[in-house]
Order: C-alpha cells, then sequence, then structure tokens
C-alpha cells in the first residue's frame, strides 16, 4: 500500500477542484468537489502505479511534504 500526499485546487470562478500528486508527476484529475476529486484521485494513482508497473518503471514513494509559495509578477 501506498500513500500519497496531494494538492487539491479549486477550480475558480468554476467549480470543482483539480488535483496533482507531486510524487507522480503528470498524475492529475479533477472533481466537482473534494469527495469526488479524492476518490478520482484514488482511481488515478491506482491507473498511474498500473502503468509504471507495465513498463517496468519503479513506483516512486511520497516525498512526504509539499512547499507553497507565492510569486508576484508586473506586466
Amino acid at each position: 500500500m501506498y500513500t500519497y500526499t496531494i494538492i487539491l485546487e479549486p477550480n475558480y470562478p468554476e467549480e470543482g477542484y483539480t488535483v496533482r500528486v507531486p510524487a507522480l508527476p503528470g498524475c492529475i484529475t479533477y472533481g466537482w468537489n473534494k469527495e469526488e476529486a479524492i476518490k478520482r484521485t484514488k482511481e488515478a494513482i491506482d491507473g498511474f502505479i498500473e502503468g509504471l508497473q507495465k513498463a517496468g518503471e519503479l513506483i516512486p514513494e511520497d516525498i512526504g511534504r509539499v512547499e507553497l509559495a507565492t510569486v508576484r509578477v508586473c506586466w
């Protein structure tokens, strides 16, 4: 069993959430609410790991933390 940190990003002004799995680059999904987003994330991770196994690649472990920063740009 694997445990992964996920990032849930609210989709403003639309509804729903985009979810990213930092330890699995390219593993991205969405849901109309948090519960659906988390459910779909579990399904996306399962599919992602299955693809890695079929390709004979190692399954990455979670890094255990995510850092957030704010960047200001002017244009």
